[in-house]
């Protein structure tokens, strides 16, 4: 198979869908590899390196996507990108579409074959290729949110981990996932009060004996979410629901409840957010105040750490890209029920009932 990987143009994603090392074991099993120039260039990853493993460099993005039967990419396809997708075409990445009409529209009117990273699911329900990124979006969430606590971006001015006579702060995680589960390390770590609410009993059971102190497993309730959210000086969002649309869950009244200058980061935004009051910021812009709280809605936030998250995603995607250009798209999703369950898109037909929902779209299995 014919494989193209382009840079991402997406602001601020310094990010590269695979590394060196991958297109060297694409190589091996006989397929070929189109990059475009400076593809890895925000990832540490030269031109030179890639040519070394096997790959082909071009010159522009219309080179990979004008050739390639399968393009691996880091984020969806955006803008500028949807007139260079092709008929038949795979594309492989995280898609997200349940939050985004506009690219599900183009893509379906394109008939590319949509596979989302982010609904590969094995067996036991867990999300391989998902997995690493919600842990680094998981510990940046704190490092954000304690950012935008800081007075210069708005905030009360209040340390994470308080100092000599003064309490730490009060943190509040939605969500006992990957993400949720790495922003509590990370927030215990930094010395704050965390409190973590999720629907799942068990997951609650496992992380208060993991985590102990200053630390609260409660069950995901609206009226403990609006106590808790009241009190909070950060409060994390990680909700997810594989391929669906994240549910509201706290909403504008809980926020205007909120102590002013308390901060919100939603690591949900990718799949429309948790918060009523959240809406997409960049690297470059990471902060707005609504109703006096401090938001970060950072889209594609590991992208703020490209080097470590692309060895991560890299290594996490490879498998089933091989598989995919091992056995094409027909037998590779016939063989692998976690591959089925990638396949959002097919020629024009929506096949994940999440995005049929999201939009009212005619949804078929694949």
């Amino acid at each position: 198979m014919l494989i193209g990987i382009p840079r991402e143009i997406k602001a601020g994603e310094n990010r590269v869908s695979v590394t060196p090392a991958g297109v060297a074991e694409y190589a091996r099993h006989g397929h070929q590899v189109l990059v475009e120039k400076s593809a890895g260039s925000g990832s540490s990853i030269s031109d030179e390196a890639y040519i070394q493993a096997g790959a082909r460099v071009v010159e522009t993005a219309r080179d990979v996507w004008s050739q390639a039967e399968m393009i691996i990419k880091v984020k969806e396809p955006i803008d500028p990108e949807f007139s260079l997708m092709r008929e038949g075409q795979i594309i492989f990445t995280f898609l997200h579409l349940a939050a985004d009409y506009e690219l599900t529209r183009s893509m379906i009117g394109k008939k590319v074959i949509g596979v989302a990273y982010e609904t590969v699911q094995l067996a036991d329900g867990s999300l391989p290729i998902l997995k690493p990124m919600s842990e680094i979006a998981g510990k940046l969430s704190v490092q954000f949110g304690a950012q935008a606590l800081e007075a210069i971006h708005g905030g009360r001015g209040v340390l994470i981990g308080g100092a000599a006579g003064v309490a730490p702060a009060r943190v509040v995680i939605l969500g006992g996932g990957t993400a949720g589960l790495s922003a509590c390390s990370v927030a215990l770590g930094m010395g704050a009060e965390v409190s973590l609410l999720d629907i799942n009993s068990a997951v609650l059971d496992r992380a208060q004996q993991a985590f102990r102190e200053r630390f609260t497993a409660m069950l995901s309730e609206r009226e403990a979410m609006r106590q808790l959210a009241a009190g909070a000086d950060l409060v994390i969002g990680t909700v997810l629901i594989p391929g669906a649309r994240a549910p509201r869950l706290v909403t504008r009244d809980m926020i205007k409840k909120m102590k002013k200058g308390s901060a919100i980061v939603d690591v949900s935004i990718d799949q429309g957010g948790c918060i009523e009051t959240s809406r997409p910021t960049t690297h470059s812009a990471p902060f707005y105040i609504d109703d006096g709280v401090v938001h970060c809605c950072i889209t594609n936030l590991p992208g703020t750490v490209p080097l470590t998250s692309t060895y991560a995603l890299s290594a996490a995607s490879l498998p089933f890209g091989l598989e995919l250009a091992d056995k094409g798209i027909s037998k590779a999703a016939a063989e692998n029920p976690a591959l089925t369950k990638g396949v959002n898109l097919f020629r024009g037909i929506v096949t994940c009932r999440q995005v049929g929902e999201a939009f009212g779209l005619p949804c078929e299995p694949l």
